[in-house]
């Protein structure tokens, strides 16, 4: 993807999502020194990705039939629709596009980064990959079974975080001597202390997402998939949260993160995929298209809204389309 000058904007009054992160200059980050160099994941290029794939979507795209009460629908229905609707008081089902069709290609040893506003698809995005929901078009091929981390159905509040680690881990399949054996260590990556002990009812939010985030990734997934799970705990939860995500790359994994948080993404995340109402806008390098898109959000909370339009109109012109060739 082509790069835009870097160009410096004052970003000290934008609120994206209330995420603080995305507050700062878009330009910080962007000449990153030798010191540097080991911090930030090795990118993973086109051809191995293609040659070596962890993952990969074919034409996808979800669409969602939903009702809707709006007058202005219920009168453009032709007139025997309208007495169906009306004679089993049912309103009227609508289209809605969450994912236009596009293809991926993620290849092993890659963390892919999806960031985009609140209705983007993302969401939608990482449960079609963790096979939660089945795609409108396409199809999702995966050398392993992807896990998403997310055991919350599994997990009971009344009983004690520790408990709640064993329960979760039988519940991804992990054999009960496994889970034995490894406790210590799943205990130690929630970092609760001596809370692990009480019951999960008593737990903050974040000492609840540092629980779920120790159970699902003790399993080492092949494919990991994390939606908004690094979002919680301080600064040294985010540190061990971040070295766990390297080590399961470096077990010849992939990763795919969705957040809003822009500094996790760019430190975590070797490719970043930009959604925005369904639709692809950028797929590429993580300092170019994070740059991008936090320009695009500067944009709209400046209320220059042509001016961002106009902008990311032109990255999405720029995106070329994912072609899967079967052999």
């Amino acid at each position: 993807m082509t790069s835009v000058p870097k160009k410096r904007l004052e970003m000290s009054d934008v609120d994206d999502d209330d995420d603080e992160d995305d507050q700062l200059d878009p330009s910080e980050g962007r000449t990153a020194s030798a010191g540097d160099a080991d911090e930030t994941a090795a990118e993973v290029a086109p051809a191995d990705r293609g040659a070596n794939p962890a993952l990969v979507l074919d034409g996808i795209s979800m669409t969602f039939k939903v009702a809707s009460a709006k007058a202005e629908l219920q009168g453009r229905l032709p007139w025997h629709k309208r007495i169906v609707y009306g004679a089993v008081r049912r309103e009227p089902r609508v289209s809605v596009y969450a994912l236009e069709q596009f293809s991926l290609v993620v290849g092993t040893g890659e963390s892919l980064g999806v960031v985009g506003r609140n209705g983007s698809g993302k969401t939608t995005l990482s449960r079609i990959i963790a096979g939660k929901l089945t795609p409108t078009t396409g199809q999702v091929w995966a050398r392993s079974t992807p896990q998403m981390l997310g055991v919350s159905p599994a997990l009971v509040p009344s009983i004690s975080g520790r408990q709640n680690i064993i329960l979760g881990c039988l519940a991804m399949g992990m054999p009960r001597a496994e889970v034995m054996a490894r406790l210590p260590e799943i205990e130690e990556a929630a970092g609760l202390g001596d809370a692990i002990h009480l019951p999960m009812e008593t737990y903050s939010s974040g000492m609840g997402g540092r629980l779920r985030f120790a159970i699902a990734t003790s399993k080492n997934p092949d494919i990991l998939v994390l939606d908004e799970a690094l979002n919680t705990g301080d600064a040294q939860f985010r540190d061990r949260s971040k070295a766990r995500m390297e080590k399961l790359r470096e077990q010849a994994g992939a990763v795919v993160l969705v957040s809003h948080n822009a500094k996790q993404i760019t430190s975590s995340c070797t490719r970043v995929l930009w959604l925005d109402a369904g639709r692809v806008i950028a797929d590429g390098e993580t300092e170019d298209t994070m740059y991008n898109y936090r320009k695009y959000n500067w944009l709209l909370a400046k209320q220059r809204l042509e001016e961002a339009e106009e902008f990311i109109m032109g990255l999405r012109r720029q995106y070329r389309r994912v072609e899967i060739v079967r052999a």
